[in-house]
């Protein structure tokens, strides 16, 4: 029954009714491979409390929220693409839900009866032992796509579905071993073994919020948005906008050794607190993991940030960021005055928020209703949107120079030649 239930639910959400002026200030930097800007050098960075100790909020001037990217001086494909309605996507979702629903019962139902016993206790090992299996297809499958799109044999689109498939399946065996964990505690003379709690924990890296967005757009369940892409061999980065907040998730296969040794809940921390220094002066990290990989998560003033730290590189291989829109520390403006506007541009990191700010230039008022553009290398406009009552409109950062055009016939204002900064990478990273 439950299965069907997902299925119904999926379906029926999907018939739901769904003057050109160079930018002062734009410091030009390399795009490609990165530049010594990129690295990851902090002397000033402001030391992180002790576990259990209080922390109070840093300047907010100083505030910096690093993040993973593709490693450095790899080759990566950068793109950004809209991500609305799919019905054909939604249904192959719906399906998948299904089926892997239906799978689950029927493992419920073979371990219920089993004899009681060993035979019982050799049935919940089995499935277990198979859903392992399932983990190691879902690694594969997943680094098959990261590949596949870094060397353009797929779109865009085609990686994120897959994502999403790969998270939903990831997403059910996690509730599956759930189940198998009820059953274990159940059966006279057994407890799970200790290697339950350590494969639930590596099969949640396959999630992420970009992930669960591009789910709720395709089904219809958000609006329509775009979607910043960057992949190289081994690794991807995804980034979007929605409901006030910026959203990234990062995973990197390079930085993740399947076969190594435990890590503690504490080294895992102490890992956190050297790679970002500034977010976990924040809020005290918190902990949960078992065996090769723990979850660190800190959520703080502005947002959250999550990793996985393997225990055989001792490195963040996955991180997901949440970060207030109004409250993002990670831009500098660039600005230019013509036509009767007065234009802003807090551009940031490839893949960073970038919020378009136009005011009337005599009274400083926000002017609303005004279309603004983008432009990337030289290429064809593209609409960004109009600007709202606060005279904002948001896009993403591409990974290279790019115009912002502002249109409200027939006064016309271009920021040329802006430049993304630098991504402020975790302390350490490569």
């Amino acid at each position: 029954m439950r299965a069907l239930q997902i299925a119904v639910v999926a379906l029926l959400l999907l018939v739901a009714p769904v003057a050109g002026v160079t930018a002062p200030g734009a410091v030009s930097q390399p795009v490609g491979p990165a530049s010594a800007a990129d690295s990851t050098a902090a002397a000033d960075s402001p030391s992180p409390a002790a576990p259990g100790q209080t922390t109070t909020q840093i300047d907010a001037a100083n505030l910096t929220l690093r993040t993973l990217s593709t490693p450095i001086g790899a080759e990566t494909r950068v793109s950004t693409y809209g991500r609305g309605p799919d019905l054909g996507s939604a249904l192959g979702f719906a399906t998948a839900d299904a089926d892997a629903a239906f799978e689950t019962a029927a493992v419920v139902d073979r371990i219920e009866r089993a004899e009681p016993g060993v035979e019982r206790q050799q049935q919940i090992l089995a499935e277990i032992n198979r859903v392992e299996r399932a983990e190691v297809a879902l690694s594969g499958r997943q680094t098959d796509a990261f590949s596949a799109h870094a060397s353009g044999e797929i779109t865009d689109r085609e990686l994120v579905d897959e994502l999403v498939r790969i998270a939903a399946t990831a997403r059910e065996y996690d509730d599956r071993l759930d189940e198998i964990d009820a059953l274990a505690e159940s059966t006279d003379g057994f407890s799970s073994p200790g290697r339950l709690d350590e494969l639930q924990v590596a099969l949640q890296v396959y999630e992420g919020p970009v992930r669960g967005h591009a789910l709720a757009t395709a089904r219809g369940q958000s609006t329509a948005k775009d979607i910043y892409v960057a992949s190289s061999q081994g690794a991807v980065a995804l980034a979007t906008v929605v409901d006030g907040e910026y959203v990234r998730e990062v995973f990197r296969t390079d930085l993740w050794d399947r076969g190594g040794g435990d890590i503690s809940n504490d080294a895992a921390i102490e890992i956190i607190e050297a790679s970002y220094p500034e977010t976990a002066a924040l809020r005290e990290p918190d902990a949960f993991g078992a065996g090769s990989v723990q979850r660190i998560t800190i959520p703080h003033e502005i947002g959250t940030l999550r990793t996985f730290v393997s225990g055989g590189t001792e490195r963040v291989f996955v991180e997901h960021q949440r970060i207030d829109l109004a409250a993002f520390p990670d831009s500098e403006p660039v600005t230019a005055t013509g036509d009767g506007f007065n234009v802003t541009v807090d551009r940031t990191y490839p893949g960073g928020p970038v919020t378009v700010t136009v005011l009337d230039d005599e009274t400083g008022e926000p002017v609303s209703d005004v279309t603004v553009t983008k432009s990337v290398g030289g290429g064809d406009s593209q609409t960004i949107g109009t600007t709202d009552e606060d005279g904002v409109v948001r896009t993403l950062s591409p990974a290279e120079t790019y115009r912002i055009t502002v249109v409200d016939e027939p006064r016309v204002l271009v920021l040329d030649g802006i430049e993304p900064l630098a991504t402020p990478r975790p302390i350490g990273d490569v």
